[in-house]
């Protein structure tokens, strides 16, 4: 099964632009570009990790936003994809200069490492909407930061 999927990782176009982005491999594109297809749907960025519940939901009454807590519906088999993806990833890129690593670490000092996880992954899942909208390979290095 996992040759199957590395196979047709390597094959699709779509799928081999997403294996590149750390915490994503061959399983998170595949079931990317399954769930998400090309990001037509989602306008923004930040629209992917609010249809995946990745970030809390906000309430604003009064001109006053608040932010509430994050709700587990959404597509949970590529949430936890990329949780844990992003809980892999983490050691190495926190230990990186790139602008990516400072906000990693600058975050790890002030939260939770379990928030900080979760921060992760919808930036991840950001860059992948990029990536897949814009049509490009993810580039590691100061301009993978500037697209998320």
């Amino acid at each position: 099964m996992n040759d199957e999927l590395a196979e047709h990782a390597r094959t699709d176009a779509v799928a081999c632009r997403l294996t590149p982005i750390p915490g994503i491999g061959v399983l998170g594109a595949t079931t990317l570009v399954a769930g998400v297809g090309d990001g037509e749907s989602f306008r923004r960025a930040r629209d992917l990790p609010a249809w995946l519940e990745l970030v809390p939901r906000q309430m604003t009454t009064g001109g006053k936003p608040r932010l509430l807590g994050i709700t587990k519906t959404g597509n949970r088999y590529l949430r936890m994809l990329l949780i844990h993806g992003a809980r892999a990833a983490m050691p190495s890129l926190s230990k990186k200069a790139t602008p990516s690593g400072q906000w990693l670490g600058g975050l790890l000092a002030r939260a939770h490492r379990n928030i900080a996880i979760v921060a992760l992954a919808g930036k991840l899942a950001r860059i992948a909407w990029a990536s897949l909208r814009r049509g490009v390979r993810f580039e590691p290095g100061p301009a993978a930061a500037t697209t998320s």
